[in-house]
């Protein structure tokens, strides 16, 4: 034979039918499509799956896989195909293409095939192979990406949630479910899956990526499934592991930051505020309190929240963070909640505690310093000057006297502040400094103020300038002595049976002098003298006689010698 009548094809020698016209002896095979990528290749005992188109030597079809498309399936080296094809395939790798020249001792011989194949026919089969396994196989896993942090991994009886994409092996698409937008969902160990997927996903981490590589008897075997699967394919899934727990799952809390002072924690019928940010287990983000600017809000214990949350609120200090997992069976279950939460989903909460109180929470007050000496304390009435920063009690400021370079100056009792802090500056002393703890039920409530949250429990650090001593409320005046046996002689300084406004006015300003008696603090004094003198002056002639004059007297014993006129 002459060289030039050798052809070399892809590595494997090929005969020249053309140059040599003599019988073949053996198959002849064009290897003219090779993947890059051969794992493995057609070994005797091997399960194949190919499509073929098959022709005799004139061009003349006489069969056809892809015509039935269904591609044959069967053993290789047993047997069952012809010999030439047994031959002929062997060393093929998954989407390999030849061109398989069989002569007629390795077909049908002198005998040919009925009246398709006629005797002593060369066959020429062009194929390519779809699938290929053995009866040995085992399922193969292949990861492609594993997280550095991997607590936990899917074991028999958990519920997962994962995302795959299914192809046979020739890498034909046969189901999805990034395309239809949501996970599959079941539990593992329990025959919910083939066989071989609930061995490819066990060991499983949460954002784990495997390739797994499933034979046919660990698929869906000799019948397939549907119109996507044949009988006899192996299967190959990219899966991505989304979710993962098990029904016996409890809230778990980790990454807890507690405060080093942690005077009280929460508990049932608190009302608690928070901010939190809300992620799938995979880390989808789903919601967050930051990102409305504004904290949640709840009581606990009672059932206004899910339930993993009102468990996991439980035992918090003001001020703490933690991280919070719950199972979906103490979330919003296998229905979800909105487009955000899908059904049987794990969520995670990253929450930072900012204040809790209780309905029946006091004003907390702690004296931070107190003078020595303290003869007087403000009281109810008493008109005050104080200093003091206002803030959250996770340390937010809100407001400061010293803003204004001045201080407050208000008078107690009278409901110019805020009950809670109207309680906390009473009983102080000069120069005292105070912090006071205020409930928001005796702050703003739960509307908020400007500037304030709604709910929000508020901490005034305090400290008291001065105060005038006040008058009981109703009063513009009381003694501070006892009453003379006629008042009206000691008011009537000329002794002329009349007391105008100026005499009237010169008596007060002397008995506030001597200290015997207290104006109301806080007023032009002359405009209250005027007033007290008008309720005497009970015709409206200008001056006031004996008949005139009447005692108001205050009936608290305590305050019995408070009197006005």
């Amino acid at each position: 034979m002459a060289v030039e009548c050798l052809v070399v094809v892809l590595s494997v020698l090929v005969v020249c039918v053309v140059c040599n016209p003599s019988p073949l002896e053996d198959v002849v095979i064009d290897r003219y499509y090779i993947p890059k990528v051969c794992p493995r290749e057609v070994q005797t005992g091997d399960h194949v799956r190919y499509h073929y188109n098959g022709t005799l030597t004139d061009g003349k079809r006489f069969d056809s896989s892809h015509e039935r498309g269904t591609p044959f399936s069967g053993l290789v080296g047993v047997g069952r195909l012809i010999t030439g094809m047994d031959r002929g395939i062997q060393g093929m790798c998954v989407n390999e293409r030849r061109n398989i020249t069989v002569p007629p001792h390795l077909a049908y011989g002198s005998l040919g095939a009925g009246s398709v194949i006629p005797p002593d026919a060369v066959l020429v089969f062009d194929v390519v192979l779809l699938d290929i396994w053995n009866k040995d196989d085992q399922v193969q896993i292949r990861t492609v990406f594993k997280p550095e942090d991997c607590k936990r991994t899917i074991q028999n009886s958990d519920f997962i949630r994962y995302h795959y994409n299914g192809t046979l092996l020739d890498g034909t698409p046969f189901e999805s479910s990034h395309s239809k937008q949501h996970t599959y969902d079941t539990y593992v160990g329990d025959g919910w899956l083939i066989k071989g997927m609930e061995e490819g996903l066990m060991g499983m981490c949460v954002g784990e990526r495997r390739n797994v590589i499933i034979p046919p008897f660990l698929g869906y075997g000799e019948k397939g499934h549907g119109a996507e699967i044949p009988p006899q394919a192996s299967l190959m899934f990219d899966v991505l592991l989304v979710d993962l727990h098990n029904p016996k799952d409890d809230v778990t809390i980790e990454n807890q930051v507690i405060p080093d002072l942690c005077k009280r924690k929460s508990m049932t019928g608190d009302y608690i505020r928070y901010h939190y940010n809300g992620t799938l287990l995979d880390g989808t983000f789903f919601d967050s309190s930051y990102s409305r600017n504004s904290t949640y809000n709840t009581y606990i214990g009672m059932g206004y929240v899910i339930p993993g949350m009102d468990k996991a609120l439980q035992g918090v200090c003001i001020g703490e963070k933690r991280r919070i997992t719950i199972p979906p069976h103490m979330a919003y279950g296998e229905s979800g909640a909105g487009e955000s939460i899908p059904g049987s989903a794990v969520l995670v909460f990253d929450i930072h505690v900012i204040d809790f109180h209780n309905p029946s929470d006091p004003v907390e007050i702690v004296s931070s310093f107190k003078p020595e000496v303290c003869n007087k304390t403000t009281h109810a009435n008493d008109l005050i000057k104080y200093h003091y920063n206002c803030s959250l009690l996770d340390g937010t400021q809100l407001f400061s006297s010293n803003d204004n370079e001045n201080p407050q100056v208000v008078f107690l009792g009278a409901n110019k502040v805020i009950d809670g802090l109207d309680e906390g500056l009473q009983g102080m002393c000069v120069g005292e400094r105070r912090v006071v703890i205020v409930p928001p039920h005796l702050g703003h409530g739960e509307t908020g103020a400007n500037g304030v949250p709604g709910s929000a429990v508020l901490l005034f650090e305090v400290e008291l300038v001065d105060f005038e001593e006040g008058v009981p409320d109703g009063y513009l005046f009381v003694w501070l002595s006892d009453l003379g046996e006629n008042l009206f002689e000691e008011m009537d300084l000329n002794k002329d049976g009349d007391v105008p406004l100026e005499e009237f006015t010169t008596f007060i300003k002397g008995l506030v002098a001597e200290g015997k008696g207290r104006l109301k603090p806080g007023q032009d004094a002359d405009q209250i003298i005027a007033d007290m003198f008008s309720n005497q002056d009970r015709n409206k002639d200008g001056h006031i006689v004996a008949e005139e004059l009447k005692l108001k007297v205050d009936e608290d014993a305590e305050r019995a010698r408070h009197e006005e006129l």
